[in-house]
């Protein structure tokens, strides 16, 4: 064959078999929409752009085919009610925090945070290479569920306080909003726990409802203007030391993807966890600055109440533990992890950190 003959027969060639593949890449790339109700209003800028970006980079990944419509709380369910309304069908998938559910079952909290866990690199090595990702998702399946984690706030603030709080005492008939599975452990130090969507909570510390409120971080709390009634801004949250939120679909939506689909949402969730991480690190430290300017009184929380919280929380996870196995699976993981991983930090991470804290104090940097 000359090399005339050859192009001509090769063009050709190649011709019929983009005819012939044209339909099989049809088939494989359907068209798909989906809506995703987020539990976290327009206004949190950090948390709820997770789920559009989300949406964002799937979009990309798929070329078009694959669309996911964010809504914000209230404009399908409330905040609180995302999980449900994808486990009953209403929308295909939502951004929400497991812990939110906890009333359901003590271990819908695991994989958000619990009281003295995990911080947030140990939140992400425990998901990705301890099975924990497997283990919720052996429990989210009895839920008609599937969950990927979806962003991460790092390690929280303790909140805001109309009154200085110096011992577990003081803490005696606190009226006090704070998110999922924390509130039963603050209820043992005798603190009246409220469960209150973000978008609520200003006006019920405004009116005098609650007295205190935890909720994120300075830039979130910047947001929402905590500062202007309630002066006295804790530290840490040692309820939320790497709080992970989630991505969750209806479980029969999520079987019937296309694979392709659902290494998409898999690649994309992993990237909005890293990405909101990074966020929150770049602009927390201007905000808190901020809040100082405005009046915020920071205080460290006290070793007593801090002993008192962890003393009252190895109390219930061994409750629980006693009568829920799953439960105590989950757990039981995630303290070994966190025994291990601790002793690592505190030779490389703990020590390098704090070596770099005392050169900023000197003034060194």
């Amino acid at each position: 064959m000359d090399r005339r003959s050859f192009l001509r027969t090769g063009a050709v060639g190649s011709v019929a078999a983009t005819t012939l593949a044209a339909p099989a890449i049809a088939q494989a790339a359907p068209k798909v929409q989906w809506r995703m109700t987020s539990s976290y209003p327009k206004s949190l800028d950090t948390i709820h752009q997770g789920a559009v970006t989300l949406a964002e980079y799937v979009r990309g990944m798929t070329d078009g085919n694959f669309e996911i419509q964010v809504f914000a709380p209230g404009e399908i369910v409330g905040g609180l009610q995302a999980a449900d309304a994808v486990a009953d069908g209403t929308v295909e998938a939502a951004h929400t925090s497991s812990y939110y559910y906890w009333g359901k079952d003590p271990v819908w909290a695991l994989p958000t945070a619990i009281p003295f866990g995990l911080n947030p690199r140990q939140q992400n090595a425990w998901f990705y290479y301890g099975g924990g990702n497997d283990m919720m998702n052996e429990f989210y399946a009895t839920q008609n569920l599937y969950s990927l984690p979806l962003g991460n706030t790092g390690a929280q603030m303790g909140g805001w306080y109309r009154k200085e709080i110096n011992t577990a005492e003081d803490l005696k008939g606190l009226k006090m909003r704070i998110g999922g599975f924390a509130g039963k452990i603050m209820e043992r130090l005798g603190v009246v726990p409220q469960n209150i969507p973000g978008g609520d909570i200003y006006a019920a510390l405004e009116k005098g409802t609650i007295d205190a409120v935890e909720w994120v971080g300075p830039y979130d709390d910047d947001k929402l203007g905590f500062v202007k009634v309630a002066p006295y801004y804790y530290y840490p949250g040692w309820w939320e030391g790497g709080a992970t939120l989630h991505a969750m679909f209806n479980l029969k939506a999520w079987n019937d993807l296309p694979e392709s689909y659902r290494t998409a949402l898999k690649v994309a969730s992993q990237a909005v966890t890293c990405d909101m991480m990074a966020n929150y690190d770049w602009k927390n430290p201007d905000a808190l600055l901020r809040l100082v300017g405005a009046g915020a009184q920071l205080r460290p929380m006290s070793e007593a109440i801090m002993d008192a919280g962890f003393a009252a929380s190895q109390q219930v996870y061994a409750e629980i533990s006693a009568e829920n196995p799953t439960f105590k699976k989950i757990y039981d993981s995630i303290a070994a992890f966190r025994g291990k991983s601790f002793q690592y930090q505190q030779i490389s991470d703990y020590t390098y950190d704090t070596y770099m804290m005392i050169q900023k104090q000197k003034g060194s940097i």
